[in-house]
């Protein structure tokens, strides 16, 4: 007996590539838009890692992590524009099935790798300000290595699971994505098979690559609170909440567009919706991220002043 039942003949071996329904024509607005969001984000993180790499007053923990931050969104924004861009202007928006494959694996790496290094420097944030004394030796040159490292290992674990899983989908007649690009969610909506163990996969990952992390930089953040407020002069108080409020917005933001992005399915979202959520979810959230996290830091402005101050000389 086949054990691929009565799908073996309409597999998704026979898939060559998806449409993609996002786009409805060709759109020279969406392309205008997504090409000016997309080099925008090259150059606000492109700035943040050669500014960190330049300047020793950025080399700190706080900034080393910021550099991978950044990195991290670049390859966000590089594994889905290009190819929205090259698909704005055509009369349909196409991606093959192993581009489709590849596109949701580097994808979900850095979803997963990023909710990691946002509670990571949530902790970072929570011994400078909680535990100064023992600043230094708990986040040693080493253990930050250690701790980005992980991060980076940690969501490429989570990618290959839902990859393995993604490819054993079955897809019947004309495989047609309503998004514009490839994600779990849209592949699990087209698909003509048992999509249950991907389902399941989906939820253990919102609870530990997910609801974990946000809970781990929600209590690192009341702890802060508590201890800022504790604080006797104001003046410390001020740079604390004003350094830590523009890290929990980024996590916030991060968050709650990540929540809705990979619960859609229970969710009931209309294609439409699901393409804005995913937009802002992989797209505008990593060109907000410098301007929130870092290109308000005085620390930063000053490093850039000096970088621009020294390249104009003669």
């Amino acid at each position: 007996t086949d054990p691929a039942g009565p799908m073996a003949g309409m597999n998704q071996t026979q898939v060559t590539e998806f449409m993609l329904l996002g786009f409805s024509h060709g759109q020279p607005f969406l392309f205008a838009l997504f090409l000016a969001v997309y080099l925008a984000t090259l150059l606000g993180n492109s700035a943040i890692l050669s500014l960190v790499s330049l300047d020793p007053h950025l080399h700190s923990p706080m900034y080393f992590f910021l550099s991978h931050l950044s990195c991290l969104d670049l390859c966000y924004s590089s594994v889905t524009v290009p190819k929205i861009l090259a698909n704005a202007l055509r009369p349909q928006a196409t991606i093959s099935y192993h581009g489709c494959l590849a596109q949701m694996f580097f994808l979900m790496w850095c979803a997963g790798a990023e909710c990691a290094l946002l509670a990571v420097m949530a902790y970072d944030r929570y011994a400078a300000v909680c535990q100064p004394l023992h600043y230094a030796q708990a986040m040693s040159r080493g253990t930050c290595a250690a701790a980005a490292a992980g991060c980076w290992l940690w969501g490429l674990l989570d990618s290959a699971v839902h990859t393995l899983l993604a490819a054993r989908l079955s897809f019947c007649g004309t495989a047609r994505l309503q998004h514009i690009f490839c994600d779990v969610p849209p592949l699990l909506g087209a698909s003509c098979s048992n999509t249950r163990p991907n389902e399941l996969a989906l939820r253990a990952s919102s609870v530990f690559v997910g609801l974990s992390p946000f809970l781990l930089v929600v209590i690192s953040y009341l702890c802060i609170l508590a201890t800022v407020l504790g604080m006797p002069l104001a003046t410390g108080r001020r740079k604390a909440l004003s350094t830590c409020s523009a890290h929990l917005l980024v996590v916030t933001l991060y968050f709650v567009t990540a929540n809705l992005n990979y619960n859609q399915r229970s969710s009931g979202y209309s294609p439409a919706a699901d393409t804005l959520v995913s937009a802002l979810y992989c797209i505008v959230t990593p060109m907000l991220n410098p301007l929130i996290y870092s290109l308000r830091n005085q620390e930063v402005w000053g490093a850039l002043r000096k970088v621009v101050r020294v390249r104009g000389m003669p």
